[in-house]
């Protein structure tokens, strides 16, 4: 008899081990299935890097061992063939939900996943699971342009100081506006949704501000993010913000602003005080682990994962980091009001009437990139990350120039 305790006391801990938080232990999900992770980078992109600690947090969540049996990591893996290459490795590892975590690797693994109906691959940041036809493909991204417009509200707080002590000079304007910028990735709606919504939060501080954005072409490209953002220093921007991965901006506008050049910066992904740490005032972020253990949950449960997964401030899947020593005073304040306004539905970031395109506010727009001819604007503003996941906010508006696109 006391063997038979036992050993029903064994089975109880076993399945406790792999339990997720809240989840029922007669959950009859697929607790011994195997998790493949494709990331573009490594630990040493701030991107990547926010995906592992968001992975990692969520295994803890859910009782999930981080170990061979139970995930295998892909690090570095290129947006082209090789993606594809190593999803069927995990396939053949004996891995039967595979998440990637880069835009470019959206083709090859719906290229995986139709080839292996069994498997479920979840491609972060992309936009055809919807429209592929097949349910084992599925896409996910965090509403990022609610904490890329929060950000843009404390760029704009301390644009404001430095108006009022008189710090913006005739080099930091243009035909009466003052200049911004911003270096930028690739020309894709997610960057696009990005600045615009952070030119938006710094635009409902400060009036008059016009943006120029340089692409680098490239996720990861130091060199080439300090080059882009020394560029647009030289153009007269005051500060500069970023959908790049590294550090490289503020360590350049950092360096900039020792050598007597006034200009702050907004960063992304990680907190950028550590490589700019009076340039730097804060970073729109995401916090990974919210999706990823929703997903691991179903797996636990044996529930299907959603097609489209897209949360933000309300699930805590985005934020801001901590406001830098720079930033101007009252700034938490009002962020604090923002945010509030973003969750409770009051403030709306792409509010049709807070931008023009050529000079006209907009009613419709069924244009989207991918999006089919929906319609994605209604109740005065643009429906971001409602009907999908990934942004679709591909409209270049007023005020913002891309200068190599």
């Amino acid at each position: 008899m006391k063997k038979l305790i036992a050993a029903a006391l064994a089975l109880v801990l076993a399945l406790g081990l792999v339990a997720c938080s809240g989840t029922p232990a007669e959950n009859k999900g697929n607790k011994d299935a195997k998790i493949g992770i494709i990331l573009v980078h490594d630990e040493n992109t701030g991107y990547d890097e926010a995906h592992i600690n968001g992975i990692v947090k969520a295994l803890e969540n859910c009782g999930i061992p981080n170990d061979a049996d139970h995930i295998i990591w892909k690090y570095n893996v290129p947006e082209d063939e090789k993606c594809h290459d190593a999803a069927i490795d995990l396939v053949e590892q004996g891995c039967t939900y595979i998440f990637s975590d880069s835009y470019g690797h959206q083709t090859y693994m719906q290229q995986a996943a139709d080839e292996n109906p069994d498997v479920v691959f979840a491609s972060m940041t992309g936009d055809t699971a919807a429209v592929s036809g097949l349910k084992n493909f599925k896409n996910a991204f965090c509403n990022t342009y609610e904490s890329r417009y929060v950000s843009g509200v404390v760029a704009g707080m301390k644009l404001k100081q430095l108006v009022d002590e008189g710090k913006v000079t005739d080099a930091n304007m243009e035909n009466g506006n003052i200049k911004l910028g911003y270096v930028g990735a690739f020309p894709y709606a997610e960057v696009v949704s990005g600045y615009t919504a952070y030119y938006l939060g710094v635009k409902s501080i400060v009036e008059n501000v016009v943006m120029d954005v340089l692409y680098t072409s490239s996720w990861f490209d130091p060199n080439a993010e300090a080059e882009a953002a020394n560029t647009l220093m030289s153009r007269g921007c005051i500060i500069i913000s970023q959908h790049a991965d590294s550090t490289g901006a503020p360590s350049a506008c950092q360096a900039a602003q020792e050598a007597g050049t006034t200009v702050y910066c907004v960063g992304y992904n990680i907190d950028m005080l550590p490589a700019a740490p009076t340039a730097a005032l804060t970073s729109a972020q995401n916090d990974w682990s919210i999706y990823y253990t929703y997903a691991f949950n179903c797996i636990l449960k044996g529930e299907d994962i959603k097609t489209d997964w897209a949360e933000g401030y309300n699930e805590g899947a985005n934020m801001i980091s901590k406001l830098g020593e720079s930033c101007a005073p009252g700034t938490a304040e009002k962020v604090a009001e923002v945010e509030a306004a973003i969750k409770d539905g009051s403030l709306k970031v792409f509010s049709t009437d807070t931008f023009t395109v050529g000079g006209e506010h907009l009613t419709t727009y069924t244009g989207a990139y991918g999006m089919d001819g929906k319609e994605l604007i209604s109740d005065g503003y643009f429906h971001e990350s409602e009907l999908r996941s990934a942004p679709a906010f591909d409209l270049r508006i007023d005020g913002i120039t891309e200068l190599n696109n």
